[in-house]
């Protein structure tokens, strides 16, 4: 395999989205369940989301093609179950059926989601 030369702006970004991604999902969660939603709240419940996040990052090299399809599915299963690993038996938070669908479903469309906008605009350009 051909390794490419990303730029720091493009890895940057994608971090960043990814990490968006992880806030909105818990702070959507929080509020339409009347959980707070102070940023202390909010870091509390994406801790393990964020770890898992930065763990899939790191296994992956996800830096070197960041907007990569490959990258984001890589990126969306290991956040999603180190996600919910890390919250069961690290934080002794719960993980009801129906939070396990919606966060593979919201976690599976954001952090795709954005990828294929990127995708799809950079194509456009060439």
């Amino acid at each position: 395999m051909q390794e490419t030369s990303v730029g720091r702006t493009v890895v940057t970004r994608a971090a960043v989205l990814d990490v968006v991604s992880v806030l909105a999902f818990v702070a959507i969660g929080r509020r339409n369940h009347d959980g707070g939603t102070a940023i202390n709240e909010v870091f509390s419940v994406a801790a393990p989301f964020l770890i898992a996040l930065a763990a899939a990052w790191a296994g992956g090299r996800a830096w070197r093609a960041p907007q990569s399809f490959r990258t984001g599915a890589a990126v969306w299963l290991t956040t999603v179950v180190v996600g919910l690993a890390l919250r069961r038996l690290v934080f002794d938070h719960g993980i009801a059926t129906a939070f396990v669908i919606v966060a593979t479903l919201f976690l599976g469309f954001a952090l795709l989601g954005w990828r294929a906008i990127a995708t799809r605009r950079s194509s456009k350009h060439l």
